[in-house]
């Protein structure tokens, strides 16, 4: 079974309170801890990446981004989708040829651009011509923006998770959807939902689970506490 294969299967037949949970490496050290620690796949954070490489989150050259995917893929035996944020502005088929050739059985692609919605139809065309490109190639997590940069409606959440799935998107990912809303959109979105969770803080992944989350990530949160763990030791070891 390739990995794909694996990555997808991991996906279905979960029960209530037991979702995928994916941390987020951002570099090869990260990863393979994470892969050691016994995770069965990962999920990189752009943004994560992008505060590693030195840049602010949407700005990180594409080259960049995925030469620290195929990093971190040749890191660990594991299934790692990449988080690509819009696509860099590539076509569909060098899309998919740029993921494949980093290692990546997955890809996160969000449907808002410099804060702003996209346009639903525009962009399931767009998510349709990546898997007729990716075939059965790649895992594609649709991100829905409605409740980062839109007005919170549950309603156009699931309007646009169903033209997604319809166009092809394994799983959609309504980011930064309230917890109260989740079992909404579950009984409102066909397949899988990714759902992020607060490192250390909100609901536990498995009340997340119970809530109706398939799968469950962290964006570059783990990141960020592992940051603000290394400040209190460079705080410790400075000199006085």
């Amino acid at each position: 079974m390739s990995e794909v294969d694996v990555f997808r299967r991991l996906h279905h037949g979960r029960l209530p309170g037991d979702p995928l949970v994916l941390p987020g490496p951002w570099d090869a050290a990260s990863a393979r801890v994470f892969a050691e620690a016994g995770y069965p796949a990962l999920a990189t954070p752009s943004a994560g990446i992008a505060a590693a490489l030195g840049y602010a989150d949407g700005r990180t050259p594409a080259d960049e981004m995925f030469a620290a995917v195929a990093r971190i893929v040749r890191a660990v035996d594991v299934p790692v989708s990449a988080d690509v944020e819009g696509g860099y502005g590539l076509a569909p088929k060098e899309l998919v040829e740029r993921l494949l050739e980093a290692g990546a059985v997955g890809c996160n692609l969000e449907d808002s651009a410099g804060g702003v919605l996209k346009d639903p139809r525009e962009h399931a065309e767009w998510l349709a011509q990546v898997r007729r490109a990716a075939g059965d190639r790649l895992f594609v997590n649709a991100r829905v923006d409605t409740f980062a940069y839109g007005d919170g409606d549950p309603d156009d959440a699931i309007g646009r998770a169903a033209a997604y799935v319809a166009a092809g998107a394994d799983c959609v990912y309504p980011i930064g959807a309230p917890a109260d809303v989740l079992p909404l959109l579950r009984s409102g979105i066909r397949g899988p939902v990714n759902v992020f969770a607060q490192a250390g803080a909100g609901p536990s992944p498995t009340e997340l689970g119970e809530l109706g989350a398939t799968r469950v990530t962290f964006g570059p949160g783990l990141q960020r506490r592992a940051l603000a763990a290394l400040r209190e030791i460079a705080t410790e070891l400075a000199p006085v």
